[in-house]
């Protein structure tokens, strides 16, 4: 495979890896206190961060040949002023970092929020790949150790540059907020980056020769990200609702998938957690944290399709803690960690534990690869409101490459209100993808897009870059980013069942 899979091609190399039948379907929380209705500040510290003047040339564009450059972190995630170690390969006599926060800056994106002096650069060994499960590490040493005092939370991206020689390169870090009572927060879906990462030849569906049976059944931390220069899935899947978000101001808190798993109590009180465009890996604990919060009236949103799709668990690498995405699949039984008593590491809808990813959104994952138009079904529900949207009308290529729908032969959490219904044809079957609003007996609001563009669709020929991915033009972004405004702008104020029930 070449150096940078497209992001179309992607997503189809995966599901043939790992031998899916394409467009089909694929084979005790703690206490928390319930979010409350509260008035929003006003500034927010989001919307004084965004007053400050952005850099607009945050972006990489002199990539350089493979290898020129390239770093990762050894923590996904850090509390403001925590230390984070940065590990980083290249052929440059030196390089700098430029650490930029990724959010609206009067529309240029990014601020800088810290600069290295220049580093002496060093080109370290390549992968060690390990027996068993292929697991790909970068054992490089630590190059510096960045004091991240005064960051403030949010999502960053750290430039590599080389000095000397051609070559940049990101390495994506979250700053993440301590508490979140009330705010809405934005997790970065760390794990499905990891497992689509190939840096090194292997990711969790397919090794050097493409094929299933030699990937990854675990992946780490530990390397460099292979898409998107450096960022993961992040650019693609991610950035572009940041920057709504943070554009309207709203108090957001921010963290990673790692870090609900980790912290039972991260979301006591958060209005809303927001997952984006491609969160498809997750752990038990993950879900467990989220449908805590979810039942104690924390509003959860899914802008994306196939979330919480995969069960995952985290095991320490040499660096420190869950630091591995271990991820056995059809192969679970020969995982030693279900050989010791843990849950299966397979598809959470499927034996053993089965628990359909329905219950806790609303929607499930049925297939892939499509390419439809979004139709419109129900153009009075609240959510539509301002769009002049009118039931029929469609918005081209809005409706994939994956898709979701609310099932009939699954259990779901609440009563549910479709408010779009796209037919899709994938493979010769032909199906639906819906969007859905819900809620559950807290008052928590759940909204599932169905789609997985999005996210993408936040930018089409929109204020962020004037492009038409996928064929998404002007109409899909205006819409997309009205319905996603009305959608932040209620989840921000408490449980939205309570304005907004179900059938009203």
């Amino acid at each position: 495979m070449v150096q940078h899979t497209g992001r179309r091609q992607f997503l189809g190399l995966a599901v043939a890896a790992a031998g899916l039948t394409a467009c089909g379907s694929a084979g005790a929380p703690a206490e928390q206190s319930a979010a409350t209705s509260q008035p929003l500040p006003s500034p927010s510290p989001t919307q004084a961060e965004n007053d400050r003047p952005g850099n607009a040339d945050w972006a990489v564009t002199a990539p350089g040949p493979p290898g020129a450059i390239e770093g990762f972190t050894d923590r996904v995630g850090v509390l403001p002023g925590e230390p984070l170690g940065l590990h980083v390969s290249t052929t440059a006599p030196g390089f700098t970092v430029s650490a930029y926060r990724m959010g609206w800056y009067g529309g240029a994106r990014a601020r800088l929020v810290w600069k290295s002096d220049r580093l002496p650069g060093t080109a370290h060994p390549g992968p060690t790949v390990a027996a068993g499960t292929r697991t790909v590490r970068a054992d490089w040493p630590r190059t510096t150790t960045i004091d991240t005092t005064g960051w403030p939370e949010g999502s960053y991206l750290l430039r590599l540059d080389a000095v000397g020689a051609p070559g940049q390169r990101y390495t994506p870090v979250t700053v993440r907020s301590k508490e979140t009572a009330g705010r809405t927060v934005l997790v970065n879906a760390v794990a499905t980056w990891q497992a689509y990462n190939e840096w090194g030849g292997y990711s969790l569906y397919n090794g050097p020769t493409g094929g299933y049976g030699t990937r990854a059944m675990e992946v780490s931390f530990d390397r460099p990200y292979r898409y998107d220069n450096g960022a993961g899935l992040f650019l693609v899947y991610e950035a572009p609702l940041i920057a709504l978000a943070e554009r309207l101001g709203l108090p957001l808190g921010y963290a990673t998938g790692v870090d609900l798993a980790r912290e039972p109590e991260l979301l006591r009180g958060a209005t809303a957690v927001i997952s984006l465009g491609h969160d498809e890996y997750w752990s038990n604990e993950q879900r467990q944290h989220v449908t805590a919060a979810r039942d104690a009236g924390t509003n959860l949103a899914v802008l994306g399709a196939n979330c919480c799709y995969r069960r995952v668990r985290y095991e320490p690498s040499a660096l420190g803690p869950d630091r591995t995405v271990v991820c056995w699949k059809s192969d679970y039984r020969d995982d030693p960690g279900f050989r010791a008593g843990r849950p299966a590491t397979t598809d959470f809808r499927s034996e053993p534990g089965a628990d359909p990813e329905s219950t806790l959104l609303g929607v499930s994952y049925d297939g892939y690869p499509v390419d439809a138009p979004y139709v419109v079904s129900n153009p009075g529900h609240w959510l539509l409101a301002g769009t002049g949207a009118k039931a029929g009308d469609s918005f081209p290529h809005l409706v994939g490459v994956e898709y979701d729908l609310v099932p009939t032969d699954r259990p779901a959490a609440g009563p549910i209100e479709i408010v779009s219904r796209s037919p899709v044809v994938c493979d010769g079957r032909r199906s639906r993808a819906e969007s859905a609003y819900g809620t559950v007996a807290s008052g928590a609001g759940v909204f599932a897009t169905g789609t997985m563009r999005w996210v993408e669709a936040l930018d089409a020929d929109g204020p962020g870059g004037s492009r038409a991915d996928h064929g998404m033009d002007h109409r899909a972004g205006t819409f997309t980013r009205q319905v996603t405004e009305n959608l932040l702008r209620a989840f921000a104020t408490g449980p939205a069942g309570r304005q907004h029930p179900v059938g009203a």
